[in-house]
């Protein structure tokens, strides 16, 4: 099992330099330790839970350019019905990281529903997604995720990751201001 920060920082590695990246709750504040990019999108406060939604609609919006979304287990657990929307879309540009450690970080490490229990990889099967991949090692990630990336999507991964030990770091709850810099950014 990898850390957080080892697995944040694998995919910043092999992050596209016009490649979008929405995150949410946990790998938010990380992140932007990471990437100063225009094209990151902070998803906090009250979109919590709606990360894969939004970063659905900039891939259908932008098909051109790869869009990631780096959602926590509790985030995705709110808004599961996405998956199923994604798959239903023609977003072959997404690709969605599930970041799972069992617990809502962010507002105390308390166990999601079904903590140990269910499997994000059956689900995300169960909801149509073609291209499910997990990667439990920084090494597993750093050698599988090209390949990964190759593939037409959308792309669901699931990255088991160690729970933190503290509520994670968070950003402002103001979408504003990051949206106004990713609208410009997206611009022609």
């Amino acid at each position: 099992m990898m850390t957080r920060e080892q697995c944040l920082s694998v995919l910043h590695e092999h992050r596209g330099d016009d490649t979008v990246v929405v995150t949410t709750m946990g790998s938010a504040a990380p992140w932007s330790k990471l990437s100063d990019s225009s094209l990151d999108f902070p998803s906090v406060g009250s979109a919590m839970g709606h990360a894969a939604d939004f970063a659905m609609g900039i891939a259908l919006a932008q098909p051109d350019r790869q869009v990631w979304v780096l959602n926590g287990d509790g985030s995705m657990l709110m808004s599961l019905g996405t998956m199923v929307t994604i798959c239903q879309t023609p977003a072959v540009n997404l690709v969605l990281f599930v970041l799972q450690n069992n617990t809502f970080e962010v507002t105390g490490n308390q166990p999601i529903p079904g903590a140990n229990i269910i499997s994000m990889v059956q689900m995300a099967k169960g909801a149509g997604f073609s291209q499910v991949h997990e990667f439990d090692s920084p090494d597993s990630l750093r050698t599988g995720l090209p390949a990964v990336l190759c593939q037409q999507g959308p792309i669901f991964i699931n990255l088991p990751i160690e729970p933190g030990t503290e509520p994670a770091p968070k950003l402002p709850c103001s979408l504003s201001v990051p949206a106004a810099h990713l609208r410009t950014a997206l611009q022609p």
